[in-house]
């Protein structure tokens, strides 16, 4: 009786002869970009119009390419549903906290003048967030891959997270310690007006001109977005612990999870574009020689602001934070 013959291992053609099962990351994410490098444009569409001219600039023409991108992963191997089940938890738990805070009525204990640094620190925050979001959104919509759109597009939502925390506990206090607080025009005209935050509105809205997918990921991830993390999530969660402010310390210090993501995310690609393109860590510091001295004006600018505390922290702190921040985090990525 002739034995049967065992048949080979049948495999995912997407993703080569790789003889195994992919997982449901791969399956949802890989080569979902049918647009990229198609001859003779991205989009079936004029290959002269608008669009498709634009791509072909800002994302084929980027010198931050390399042969393949296919073959980076996000180290956390999220999608949409895994992505929704790990901040529920942290939403869970930073609900549990609002819900705490705001019935045991501390907030209504908080120093006068503490309320008066957070008008001209923590309100208007919610303006470069809001501008990191939407960069971030850029670079995942300019992305050459599924697997680098993916955790762009989550480091977006992050910024709409943190920037619809911030706003909420804006409310709270101004129906703690006043209307004013919470109107419109304070938040704006600190964003528009307070030198504190010109270098910084100005760091940011050169950044979302700069129109080179490559650029907008090095500028902003590797300059602008971490020297505000630094800030708002690891200094202010130290000025508000100081200033007897537990809640915004507890926020800020939760907020370290997304900036921590994004970082080891922003790490691995770069290090998969170096070793595919030694010559792309010129081009990316070239680019930083740029962005860095953006990124630390905007920490110079509002490092003040950490003075004017009742309790303060020093402005050279809060900058040599920043600056600390930036290195390590280059220095990782092969920087």
């Amino acid at each position: 009786m002739r034995q049967r013959e065992r048949r080979r291992p049948r495999t995912w053609s997407l993703l080569g002869d790789v003889r195994r099962k992919p997982s449901t990351y791969e399956v949802v994410t890989a080569k979902f970009h049918y647009h990229f490098r198609r001859d003779p444009a991205p989009w079936e569409l004029d290959p002269d119009m608008p669009l498709n001219r634009w791509y072909l600039e800002h994302r084929e023409g980027s010198p931050f390419n390399v042969d393949d991108w296919e073959g980076f992963r996000d180290p956390y191997k999220l999608t949409y549903k895994t992505y929704v089940e790990l901040q529920h938890e942290r939403e869970t738990y930073l609900d549990g906290l609002v819900d705490q805070f705001e019935s045991d009525g501390s907030v209504d204990g908080l120093d006068p003048a503490w309320v008066e640094t957070l008008k001209r620190l923590f309100v208007p925050a919610r303006f470069p967030f809001h501008v990191l979001q939407m960069i971030g959104l850029y670079v995942g919509q300019m992305a050459p891959s599924s697997f680098i759109t993916n955790p762009a597009n989550f480091q977006a939502a992050d910024e709409m997270r943190r920037l619809q925390r911030f706003a909420y506990w804006t409310k709270v206090l101004a129906n703690a310690h006043g209307d004013d607080i919470a109107t419109t025009e304070l938040a704006r005209t600190a964003w528009e007006q307070d030198e504190a935050y010109q270098p910084l509105r100005e760091a940011l809205e050169r950044l979302m001109v700069a129109y080179d997918w490559g650029e907008a990921f090095v500028g902003l991830n590797f300059a602008v977005k971490p020297a505000v993390d630094a800030i708002f999530d690891w200094e202010f969660a130290a000025l508000a612990s100081a200033n007897g402010d537990e809640f915004l310390s507890l926020l800020a210090s939760d907020l370290r999870h997304d900036a921590e993501r994004s970082r080891h995310w922003s790490q691995a690609l770069m290090q998969y574009a170096l070793e595919r393109s030694p010559g792309l860590r010129d081009v990316a510091i070239g680019w930083l020689e740029t962005w860095q001295p953006r990124a630390m004006a905007a920490a110079e600018g509002l490092a003040p602001l950490f003075e004017s505390a009742p309790n303060p922290i020093a402005a050279s702190q809060v900058v040599g934070t920043v600056r600390e921040h930036l290195a390590e985090h280059q220095r990782e990525a092969g920087l």
